[in-house]
């Protein structure tokens, strides 16, 4: 019988190398060598091993020179996004894996940012093995793999098309017969390029799915949802645990029925996950103050950790809102159903009872698992309209029985609660946010602004001051939790401010710490004068913005020490996690956080952080497009507006009527050189010193409005302002060429409708609206 051949002294048996390049992920030959300390004729006897095992299908060439198990993944690596299962899950594929690869389940990433991934997109991602089931955290999305297109197919004589509806995207992509065969102009698709040989000329397309229709009313969302990745629907599993779900009992809480709790809210609004209730406080030692309740959906009691229902809230992380839609987080038969506090059902609640002195300050509280039932409905309005005395026919019938026993003592329990509110001094920066009107087929008949009326902000206080109780308490309990917190304005957003502030007159010394009272005083001051709105938009630009975290720095613009959000736990996931906390410290349950969740607040809190971008993203550039659809049968109409934004490239004008935001281009403004004053946020004519500046009233011209991208284009018809004698020289910056006569090179943006003007800072806080 023939000996086998003796294995050198130091090369490991196979099962050993496996393991190696199991825990190694993969490696080259000669980092197996330097591993394992091998020279000479125990590398050729590893180069043998190798061959042995990929010729036994144990082993697999990863790249060009290294190797790992077969069917393994490395535990970082590039990926791409290649398939989307019925459940909505998302699978990637190494991208030098080739078709044999293994696909890994892609699950939300650690510290995942901005829109989320979608098919086509290339990740760098992490991978690990679960069972038989590989699975993929995105760390950071590095592009598109297969320069994925979201456009509108445009049918001409020669060639079809897929022109971009995103204004930042200038390429298109043209469609073989066999591919737009079966499309009709108009149609919106998602699209990937096409591998072709061909170097030049225009880049062939293939269409990966067919999302609705340019002339869909609802097109300005659709394209929304898919442009940023919003996750949509619900999966079958999730239904079905929605669907088992059961009226609450009182087992396991406290009988609140009696208490008389009534929701207020938007007109049109399906859910209720907010009550209130407020009376007399009849403790001596506590003359003239008031017991106010906040009674909020018990979301927990049916969303349980480690559920369907639960991963999938946790991946949508909060409901998005658009004009014409709502994408919610829960299904609505909880959404609407055993979670909305409906009048006159027995609901299940998380409620908080606090008691407030005659001047506003917050003496006690408790937190009470309960069962309510709400006695009644309102809108804000009609709410309002009682009050003042104004209510008339049905509202009045409906409010009469409600003034004294519930009403009445509401709006004086806040009268209280404002006292606190206002020696707090939360940052009263003013909203300017529009509402899009719609006629009975779907189709924009209107544009309005919000206004906040005084049942607005009562509302707004109460569910800060239970926010805060829910922060307090976790943080009495010593239980970990997801905060709402906002920072202090950066030094350098501080010292852009106050040499804005230069150039209107206003004082700021760049030293003095920002506070929100003294933000507050800048804005009275200018409340009355022409400077109001821009002074108004630049305090806002100059905030930064709201995050979640398990680390508690405060909250700046409510000016509050700790915060966390408990009132919405329909729509938003953090919510939830809040009210898990307080069920697990208070021990009104076995459905609170768990140890595991509590491991994973950190990235939880990052996850949903990105989910509200992505949402409110896609909420902007959703009302952008109704907008522009509204405004397109005015093109060649005169407009007021003011001036919103002041960049190298052009101008942006915001009008007064709509709101809607459009650029005049840099081209359009006149016959010399534009200087770029960032310091005045001013555009400053290099030769006249006329200037066009920041929050200016102007006239101007509507030339295009383009549906498909939001992008508006205005005509300016003002004139600029004279030189000003007094104004300081400029700070030299970016020079933008004008029109006209002039024959030097242009340097200026044509592009219609470019980069909006930054925003950031405070929302606004209400339904679909975040602090």
């Amino acid at each position: 019988m023939a000996k086998s051949p003796r294995r050198p002294a130091g090369l490991p048996d196979k099962n050993t190398l496996l393991q190696f390049l199991r825990e190694a992920g993969e490696a080259e030959k000669a980092d197996i060598a330097r591993a394992f300390g091998l020279k000479g004729v125990e590398r050729r006897a590893l180069r043998e091993m190798l061959k042995e095992l990929e010729a036994e299908g144990q082993l697999g060439k990863r790249g060009r020179k290294g190797f790992a198990e077969a069917g393994a993944m490395p535990p970082v690596g590039v990926a791409d996004v290649v398939e989307r299962d019925a459940d909505g899950d998302l699978f990637v594929r190494l991208t030098k894996g080739g078709e044999d690869a293994p696909l890994a389940l892609l699950l939300p990433g650690e510290n995942e940012r901005g829109a989320a991934p979608g098919l086509g997109d290339r990740l760098l991602a992490k991978f690990e093995k679960e069972g038989d089931q590989w699975t993929a955290r995105m760390i950071k999305k590095l592009g598109q793999s297969a320069h994925r297109l979201l456009g509108v197919v445009r049918k001409g004589g020669r060639e079809t098309r897929i022109e971009p509806v995103d204004r930042k995207v200038k390429d298109f992509l043209v469609l073989s017969k066999l591919e737009a065969e079966p499309l009709r102009d108009g149609d919106l698709v998602l699209a990937a390029l096409e591998k072709s040989e061909r170097r030049h000329g225009p880049k062939q397309g293939k269409v990966l799915e067919i999302v609705g229709r340019e002339d869909d009313p609802r097109a300005a969302s659709l394209l929304a949802i898919h442009a940023h990745g919003v996750p949509t629907g619900f999966p079958d599993a999730v239904d079905d645990e929605a669907q088992a779900a059961e009226a609450p009992t009182l087992r396991g809480r406290e009988d609140l029925r009696a208490i008389p709790f009534i929701t207020i809210d938007p007109m049109d609004a399906r859910d209720h996950d907010d009550a209130v209730f407020a009376e007399k406080d009849d403790d001596p030692k506590n003359e003239g103050g008031w017991i106010v309740w906040v009674a909020i959906a018990d979301v927990a009691a049916y969303v349980r950790p480690g559920s369907a229902l639960d991963r999938t809230a946790r991946d949508k992380g909060n409901s998005t809102y658009f004009p014409d839609r709502v994408e919610p987080m829960l299904p609505e038969h909880l959404s609407a159903g055993l979670c909305s506090l409906k009048q006159g059902e027995n609901r299940a609640c998380l409620a908080v009872r606090m008691v407030f002195s005659k001047d506003g300050r917050k003496l006690s509280h408790r937190f009470v698992r309960g069962l309510m039932r709400s006695h009644a409905k309102l809108a804000y309005e009609q709410a309002q309209d009682a009050i003042d005395g104004k209510a008339e026919g049905e509202t009045a019938d409906l409010t009469g029985p409600l003034m004294e026993p519930i009403l009445y003592p509401l709006w004086n329990a806040y009268a209280a609660m404002l006292k606190g509110r206002e020696r707090r001094s939360p940052l009263a920066i003013e909203s300017s946010e529009r509402r899009i009107l719609f006629d009975k087929d779907g189709e924009v008949s209107g544009i309005q602004a919000r206004v906040s009326i005084p049942a607005h902000r009562l509302i707004e206080e109460m569910m800060v001051q239970a926010n805060v109780c829910a922060a307090e308490t976790l943080e009495q309990k010593k239980t970990p939790l997801i905060y709402r917190v906002h920072d202090t304005p950066s030094q350098e957003k501080i010292f852009n401010l106050a040499d804005f502030l230069q150039t209107i007159g206003k004082p700021w010394t760049k030293g003095e710490a920002p506070t929100t009272k003294r933000f507050n005083r800048l804005l009275d001051e200018t409340r009355d004068s022409g400077h109001a709105e821009i002074v108004n938009e630049v305090v806002l630009r100059s905030q930064m913005q709201a995050i979640y975290s398990p680390e508690n720095i405060g909250h700046f613009g409510l000016n509050l020490d700790r915060y966390a959000h408990f009132t919405s736990p329909i729509r938003r996931y953090a919510d939830l996690i809040v009210h898990r906390a307080l069920i697990r410290a208070l021990k009104l349950g076995d459905d609170g956080l768990t140890d595991s969740e509590a491991t994973e607040l950190q990235a939880i809190a990052e996850h949903i952080t990105a989910t509200e971008r992505r949402s409110m993203a896609a909420e902007r550039e959703a009302t952008d497009r109704y907008v522009a659809a509204f405004l397109e049968e005015h093109v060649g109409a005169t407009f007021a507006g003011r001036i919103s934004g002041v960049t190298r490239f052009g101008l942006f004008v915001r009008l007064q009527e709509t709101g809607a935001d459009g650029i005049v281009p840099i081209s359009q403004l006149g016959d010399e050189y534009f200087v770029h004053d960032d310091r005045a946020h001013a555009l400053v004519g290099d030769r006249s010193g006329k200037r066009w500046r920041l929050g200016r009233e102007v006239e101007v011209k509507l030339v295009e409005a383009t549906p498909i991208t939001g992008g508006l284009v205005f005509e300016m018809v003002s004139e600029p302002e004279p030189r000003d004698p007094n104004a300081p020289a400029p700070r030299l910056g970016v020079r933008g060429r004008g029109g006209g006569g002039d024959d030097r090179p242009k340097r200026g943006s044509k592009r219609p409708g470019g980069p909006k003007p930054p925003s950031g800072g405070l929302k606004g806080v209400r339904k679909g609206k975040r602090r």
